[in-house]
């Protein structure tokens, strides 16, 4: 009896065609963090810099990431990554914005 055969994507985490992405993994896992970290700090009104600082360089790397994404999972992460900088970055610019009240 024949029957389709299906690629195993079992094996990578992040690459569903079976090739290697550095790059766009590197850029997934770099955008996770600040974005992590950017939500986490956007919880405290005086690390306001620091959130929207990271807040922002999160939401660059995550769109540069959607850019030459090439798999579902890549683009799933950076989008979760994408939404927490997102989050982050906004209320830390309410709290204070990029230079703190400098400029």
């Amino acid at each position: 009896m024949a029957q389709a055969m299906r690629p195993n994507t079992v094996g990578g985490l992040f690459a569903t065609d079976g090739k290697p992405h550095p790059l766009q993994d590197t850029l997934l896992a770099v955008t996770l963090v600040l974005g992590i970290t950017a939500f986490v700090t956007a919880m405290f009104h005086n690390l306001h810099l620091l959130s929207s600082w990271t807040g922002l360089v999160g939401i660059l790397t995550g769109a540069y990431g959607q850019w030459i994404s090439e798999t579902t999972r890549e683009r799933f992460g950076l989008i979760i990554g994408l939404g927490a900088s997102a989050v982050g970055f906004f209320l830390g610019m309410a709290h204070g914005g990029l230079f703190g009240g400098v400029f």
